[in-house]
């Protein structure tokens, strides 16, 4: 999401092992929207896990995706389209298995994990430095992207493997 908003994440953690998009994705909607975060705080696990829900379906937003087992989280498409839904600027998935972030304030989510898989979904809210929400901890890390394999600033992840980044075009939906 880029900015940094009056809306603290911190505290705020994924409620299961597989939600972490999913919780991304509601934290991304509460940092934009002061109103649905003061609804959603009191019951912010039910409200990623019907996200999780929704996300993993076959359809999302009247339209087919690839299917995705919701034991493995929640599909990178997935989020791209509700970050879309979101700021109204069409969003990309970049498939990128860097050991760093990719540099620029475009850069809105990553998927990270090890040197074989994605397996854990972070929302990037500050630039220069890079800081991100890290849905596991509940709270706002620091990246330095030179260190990134050796400071491990999400567990165990060090591989930056999608980054989730506008367009730069409008949306239609």
């Amino acid at each position: 999401m880029s900015a940094e908003a009056s809306m603290n994440p911190a505290g705020l953690r994924q409620p299961d092992q597989r939600s972490c998009g999913a919780t991304v994705a509601v934290v991304a909607r509460m940092l934009a929207d002061p109103s649905y975060a003061e609804r959603v705080r009191p019951r912010f696990a039910a409200e990623v896990l019907g996200t999780h829900r929704r996300l993993t379906r076959p359809r999302l937003r009247g339209r087919l995706q690839v299917p995705w087992p919701r034991a493995l989280g929640t599909p990178p498409w997935a989020v791209t389209r509700e970050l879309t839904a979101l700021t109204g600027v069409r969003h990309r998935t970049r498939l990128v298995r860097w050991r760093r972030p990719p540099g620029g304030d475009d850069v809105a989510a990553l998927y990270v994990g090890d040197r074989w898989l994605p397996r854990h979904v972070v929302l990037v809210v500050g630039h220069d430095p890079v800081r991100c929400y890290d849905p596991a901890r509940g709270r706002v890390v620091e990246v330095d992207p030179a260190a990134l394999a050796r400071r491990r600033p999400f567990g165990r992840w060090t591989t930056v493997w999608f980054a989730l980044s506008p367009s730069g075009r409008r949306s239609r939906a």
